[in-house]
């Protein structure tokens, strides 16, 4: 069974925990790699908040589901290390580097020197991704959306600037430094002839089963399928394409899920984000549509079904897996023994 799924930040590395937990963890390959294992799960991660600051290249999305994925991740924030220390940022803010609104952790920033070195010795992302996998073994294959800049900026009223002046700034800038509180206006992908990364076409393509994790729908699936060709591949997958909502009760669990909705003029419901994705059948992009209990939506071409989304650990997660799945009627094995 090939599994492929659009993730981006944290709902979705605890998604693939649950799909792990499911399937079991399927040994690392190298991008091209045709190594035959029993399952094989693929995430295709977001890679629009990616950035560089103080001279490094931050990924945060790819080393959120590396950390989760192997163990390394803070439980209590749920991004960054376990056991962080911040002796660096302390340095860094005594000298008065910009940006000061933008802390890197002293585990974090050895993951981060790592990356640039390879990149900057020539080494592409999806390379780079591989070899730090190594370290954490994180039993699906990680795979960047990009490997070309493809960074999500923020269009917002320029600080300081007359009345409609705008300006667009880095997705991160809005998020950490204003925490989406500044009036916005709308959101650009920032970086030119961008095209997929090794391996994602065909991970759309040979899947059996395609998911959208609960993640952000507009900067992180959205800026996923901004990749060109990403869109027409997965409407021209033979593998069904199933979604789960990113809202319980109509409100996202954490993250900034409404703001950015908000700004796009869609709801934050589980039936405004269903038609915002629309359906394959016309112009859209699901088949099926998973979304909470006690939540609502009716869209044409979709299949609707409704289960607990609360992801509190990763058997309750695999339990949602399982009910996407067969939402667009595909049974998926469960692992056994050691592979679970």
């Amino acid at each position: 069974m090939k599994v492929t799924v659009l993730v981006g930040g944290v709902g979705g590395a605890r998604f693939l925990l649950g799909v792990r937990e499911l399937l079991g963890a399927t040994p690392f390959p190298t991008v091209g790699d045709s190594t035959d294992t029993t399952h094989q799960i693929t995430a295709i991660v977001n890679v629009g908040d990616d950035a560089w600051m103080h001279g490094v290249r931050i990924c945060p999305d790819l080393d959120t589901c590396m950390y989760t994925l192997g163990g390394g991740i803070d439980p209590e924030r749920s991004w960054g290390r376990r056991g962080e220390t911040w002796h660096a940022k302390e340095e860094l803010a005594a000298y008065g580097a910009d940006p000061d609104w933008f802390g890197l952790g002293d585990r974090d920033l050895a993951t981060h020197l790592i990356r640039t070195q390879m990149l900057e010795a020539g080494y592409k992302l999806a390379d780079v991704t591989a070899a730090l996998s190594k370290r954490w073994q994180p039993g699906v294959r990680l795979l960047p959306a990009t490997e070309d800049r493809h960074e999500t900026h923020v269009v917002v009223d320029k600080p300081g600037g007359a009345d409609g002046e705008r300006v667009a700034i880095h997705f991160q800038e809005w998020w950490v430094r204003y925490r989406a509180q500044i009036p916005t206006f709308g959101f650009a992908q920032v970086g030119s002839d961008a095209k997929p990364g090794p391996g994602v076409l065909d991970a759309i393509a040979g899947a059996d089963l395609v998911i959208f994790a609960p993640s952000n729908p507009v900067v992180s699936i959205g800026a996923i399928m901004s990749v060109p060709g990403l869109r027409a591949a997965l409407r021209n997958t033979p593998a069904p394409v199933v979604g789960i909502s990113p809202v319980i009760d109509n409100k996202p669990l954490r993250g900034m899920a409404d703001e950015c909705l908000s700004v796009i003029g869609v709801e934050t419901t589980a039936q405004a984000i269903a038609a915002h994705y629309g359906a394959r059948s016309g112009n859209g992009l699901l088949d099926g549509w998973l979304i909470a209990d006690g939540d609502e939506a009716v869209v044409d071409g979709i299949a609707i079904g409704q289960a607990p989304l609360l992801m509190t650990d990763p058997p309750t997660t695999a339990a949602m897996v399982v009910a996407a799945a067969e939402l667009v009627g595909v049974t998926l094995p469960r692992a056994t023994g050691d592979d679970a």
